[in-house]
This record gives structure tokens, sequence and C-alpha cells, in this order.
């Protein structure tokens, strides 16, 4: 009997587990599902009268892909795919190096400096947006790719944190065979470190890739007196729900936020096991 009032009541939490996930996932695909419902509207403008449009058409989605004087979102999709690329090599290099140099280095003041990094993490990046701005502005990187890919770039090394912790799980014993045989502290990283840590890389890549993304704080800051076709996405289609646009092109606007969270879904869904693996794997040591 106790066994049995055990087994029921665990099939009982199970299934209210279940059914709270359910109900949660329902409510957070419920803007999803809008937002896709609306991208194949027939109307131009905003319908705030009914959930699903009253007339389906995919003609916004070709329309989308045709420039004009506001929407030229070819254009701006390419700039954040080279701006989120370039970031994405850049960031994972400072984040690798910087997490194998606290991790493996034995250096005067390391737990000093992994301190005040972490302190520093903790200051919200929207404080330092005005002297982000001045700084660029002085040296003339103000409305332009390069300056917002220095800007992504700069304090990437600081969260360095959970590479770190993956890379305390690696046996110091395999870097201790290889200095005996004469390896470099390079040669260690690249031949012995790197090949070991691919699940941690695969996060980083995609962490790294998804900040320049879906970023529009330091894009609107830092490109908003520029040419419209060196807007990235979320400058671009921002500038369509203006007050003189929005009944015209905010369907079109729906079609290209569906676009964009295309690449970095099917990105995510190809790397998901290695990036709960660099998680789960960083969160064990810290």
């Amino acid at each position: 009997m106790i066994k049995e009032h055990v087994s029921n009541k665990r099939k009982t939490d199970i299934f209210l587990h279940n059914l709270l996930i359910a109900v949660l996932a329902f409510i957070w695909l419920i803007p999803i599902i809008w937002l896709v419902c609306t991208s194949l509207s027939a109307e131009d403008g905003m319908n705030t009268s009914t959930f699903f449009p009253k007339a389906w058409s995919a003609v916004h989605y070709i329309q989308l892909f045709h420039s004009d004087t506001v929407n030229q979102f070819s254009a701006w999709f390419l700039n954040t795919f080279k701006i989120a690329c370039f970031t994405c090599v850049i960031s994972t290099a400072f984040v690798l190096m910087v997490a194998y140099a606290t991790s493996f280095g034995q250096f005067k003041s390391r737990k000093k400096l992994m301190n005040i990094a972490v302190i520093l993490n903790l200051v919200p990046g929207v404080l330092t947006m005005i002297a982000v701005y001045f700084t660029l502005k002085t040296f003339g990187l103000t409305n332009s790719h390069f300056g917002l890919i220095m800007v992504y770039s700069a304090s990437a090394g600081l969260g360095y944190l959970i590479c770190k912790g993956f890379f305390d799980t690696v046996p110091r014993a395999l870097c201790e065979a290889a200095r005996i045989d004469g390896c470099s502290e390079a040669r260690i990283f690249f031949q012995v470190i790197l090949p070991m840590s691919r699940p941690i890389i695969v996060y980083t890549v995609i962490s790294s890739f998804l900040v320049p993304w879906m970023d529009f704080v330091y894009s609107k800051m830092i490109l908003n007196a520029g040419i419209s076709a060196n807007y990235t996405v979320a400058v671009g289609l921002y500038k369509m729900l203006d007050k003189s646009l929005i009944n015209s092109y905010f369907t079109i606007f729906c079609c290209g936020g569906v676009i964009v969270s295309i690449p970095i879904s099917i990105l995510f869904l190809i790397m998901q096991k290695f990036y709960v693996e660099g998680i789960t794997g960083g969160a064990v040591k810290g």
C-alpha cells in the first residue's frame, strides 16, 4: 500500500510538473505565433481586432527583399551578419584566452584580477553608453561598423567565468606531460586544450554571435546618424515603426522579425547538444 501510494504521488507530481511546463511553453509561444500569423496577413498595417488575420498572403515576404527608400532589409541583414561574424571570432578568441590564462596560469594577483573582472561584469552596460559614444566620436568611429564591432568585442574577455569552469575540469596531467615534452603554452592551448573543449567553444561561439545579432541599444546609438543602408536589422526594422510608416510597413516589419529568427534558430538546433554540454561542464567548477 505504501509503495502504491508513493507511486501514485510520483505520477501526480510528474503530471503536474509537465502540465506547468506545457502552460508556460504555450504562454511563451503566443507572441511568436502572433508574429508569424501577422507576417502572413494580407493587410499592410497593424490589426489589433483579431489574433489571426482576416486574409492570408505571403506577398509581404517578397516585398521584404525588394528594397525601397524605407525598406533595405537585404543590406541590413548582410550588415548584421558581417558584424556578428567578426564579433563572434574576436570575442571567442578573447574569452578562450582569458579563461585559459585564469585556469592554467599561476601568476601574481591572479585572484584579484578575477575578482575585478566579476565586479566589472556586475555594472550594467547601459551605464557606460555615453562614455562609449563620446570615445568613439573622438576617434571618428561613430556611424561605422568597425566601431560597433569594437564595442561588442572590447569587454568580451570579462565573460570568461563559464569557460574557465570548463577548463578547470581538464586534467592537469595532460598539460604537465606536454610541458615535459617541450611544448610551449601556445601549443598546449591550441593542440591539447582546444581539441578537448568543443562543447564550451560552441557555447562561446553561439553566445558571442547572439550579442550583435539581437542588440538594438548600441546599434541605435552608434549608427543612428548614418545612412539607412548601413543600419543593422534591429535599427532598420525599428524605423518601420515610425508613426508615418507603420500603417504601410508593419506587416513587412513582422516578416523581417521572422526571417531574422531563422538563422540563429537553425544554428541553435544544430549545436544544442554541445551548447548544453558547455553550460553544464562550465558549471562544475568556477
